[in-house]
C-alpha cells in the first residue's frame, strides 16, 4: 500500500465528506441568496428544455445506478439472485443508456454555455468548470463500460463495492486494500468523484440539497378573478 492510494482512497474522501457537508451548511446559513441553480432559461430557450431534460434523466439515473452499485451490500442482490457476473451485467447496460442520454444533453448545454454570448457573459467561471468537470467525469465513466467488458466476472466490481464498504464503516486501511489494484481508470473515475464532493458547496449544485420533493403533492393555487366593484 502505498502513501498516493492511502490518501486519495482512504482519506480524501473523509475530508470531502467534511468540506461537502460542513461547507453546505455554512453556505445555507450565510449566503442563502446564492443558493439557487441560476437558470439561463430566461436568456436563449433554443433547445434548453430538450438538453436539460436529457441531462437531468441521465445524470440522475446514474447517480441511483451508482448507488445501488457501490452502496447496496452484495448480500442483498445475492438474495434475489443476482450474481457478480450479472451485476456487472446490469451496470453496464444501465449505465451505457443513461451515460449516452447525458452526454447528449451535457454537450448540448456546454457548446450552449460556452458559444451563446449572452449565457456566457452570464456564467461563473465555477459555472463553467463544473460543467466541465461533471463532463470529463461522464466521460471516464463511459471508458470503465469498454474496460469492463474485457473481464465480465464481475471482480473489478466487487474490489469496488468492497472499498465503498469498508469506506463507510470507517475502516479505510482494509478498503485502500480493495481499490489499490484497480485499473487506472477507475481510480480517475473515483478521485474525480470525490472532488466533484470538495466543489459542491462553492457551486450552483447546491441546489440539488433543494430538490422539491412535495411538488407532486403540493395543493393547488387558488387564483380568483377580481370583481370590479360596482
Amino acid at each position: 500500500m502505498n502513501f498516493a492510494n492511502m490518501f486519495f482512497f482512504g482519506i480524501y474522501p473523509y475530508i470531502a465528506s467534511g468540506v461537502f457537508l460542513l461547507g453546505s451548511l455554512i453556505r445555507y446559513d450565510r449566503e442563502q441568496y446564492t443558493w439557487k441553480a441560476s437558470s439561463s432559461q430566461m436568456l436563449d430557450k433554443s433547445n434548453f428544455r430538450i438538453a436539460s431534460i436529457l441531462f437531468h434523466v441521465g445524470i440522475i439515473m446514474i447517480l441511483l445506478g451508482h448507488f445501488a452499485g457501490l452502496v447496496v451490500p452484495y448480500e442483498l442482490w445475492h438474495l434475489f439472485g443476482i450474481d457478480l457476473a450479472t451485476k456487472q451485467l446490469i451496470a453496464m447496460a444501465v449505465g451505457g443508456i443513461f451515460g449516452i442520454l447525458c452526454f447528449i444533453g451535457l454537450t448540448m448545454l456546454i457548446k450552449r454555455r460556452l458559444t451563446n454570448p449572452r449565457v456566457r457573459a452570464s456564467s461563473s467561471r465555477m459555472d463553467i468548470a463544473i460543467l466541465l468537470l461533471i463532463y470529463a467525469q461522464l466521460i471516464l465513466g463511459m471508458i470503465t463500460i469498454f474496460i469492463s467488458s474485457s473481464h465480465m466476472d464481475g471482480q473489478e466490481m466487487y474490489k469496488l463495492m468492497s472499498w465503498s464498504r469498508y469506506l463507510l464503516t470507517f475502516r479505510p486501511i482494509e478498503a485502500v486494500g480493495y481499490i489499490g489494484e484497480v485499473h487506472w481508470v477507475y481510480k480517475m473515475h473515483v478521485t474525480l468523484g470525490i472532488t466533484l464532493f470538495v466543489l459542491f458547496p462553492f457551486s450552483r449544485l447546491v441546489h440539488i440539497w433543494s430538490v422539491p420533493v412535495t411538488y407532486v403533492t403540493r395543493n393547488y393555487q387558488v387564483v380568483r378573478r377580481k370583481v370590479a366593484k360596482v
